[in-house]
């Protein structure tokens, strides 16, 4: 894809925009790879055409959920998908999830600058305190890019992954407001001043 899709959030290498109907077979040929799978807790198994277009509809009108189209700027490739959820306005409270689906696009730094991005927009667009997340202790990568975004460690449910004949640790982590600096988006939500 060379022309420039429609995007919300601009970054030095990745950029955030809606949800696309025609990119719901990409999106399906993501869920369909057992490596993403693994990570999202889930037994494997094959997602249909019809399930992810399901998906799609559900989540392109949510209102508890914000959910992003991942790409690579160079270019403008879709890459992944990323999304908060269970927001509560009122607590300030959200939950955080990413999949970098492009195996070409993974170990890149991508999934680091989208995590700044999104954490970026639900504080400083949304005006939310608190993200929080949870991942397979196995999951290094992920726990790597959360971690150089912001994210820390807050507690582990011991034992409650099950991968290969093994039991892993489930990380939950978090990231508050206070602790975070707007990379984007402190340009864009400020005030006009006067002519």
């Amino acid at each position: 894809m060379s022309e420039q899709p429609i995007v919300n959030v601009v970054g030095d290498r990745v950029a955030l925009g809606p949800l696309r109907r025609d990119l719901v077979p990409l999106y399906q040929r993501w869920r369909n790879d057992f490596y993403v799978q693994r990570t999202f807790g889930d037994l494997p198994a094959p997602i249909t055409l019809e399930a992810r277009a399901a998906w799609f509809e559900e989540n392109a009108t949510a209102t508890d959920a914000h959910w992003f189209t991942i790409y690579a700027v160079d270019g403008w490739q879709p890459i992944g998908t990323t999304d908060l959820y269970e927001i509560d306005y009122r607590l300030g409270t959200a939950r955080f999830g990413m999949l970098i689906g492009e195996a070409s696009a993974r170990g890149k730094g991508y999934g680091t600058e989208t995590v700044r991005l999104m954490l970026d927009y639900a504080f400083t667009a949304l005006g939310l305190h608190n993200v929080m997340l949870s991942v397979s202790e196995y999951n290094l990568a992920g726990r790597r890019a959360y971690e150089k975004a912001g994210f820390r460690e807050i507690g582990r449910r011991r034992q409650a992954d099950p991968m290969a004949g093994r039991r892993y640790d489930e990380v939950y982590m978090d990231c508050v407001a206070t602790e975070f600096v707007s990379p984007v988006l402190s340009r864009v939500f400020v005030p006009d001043e006067p002519r």
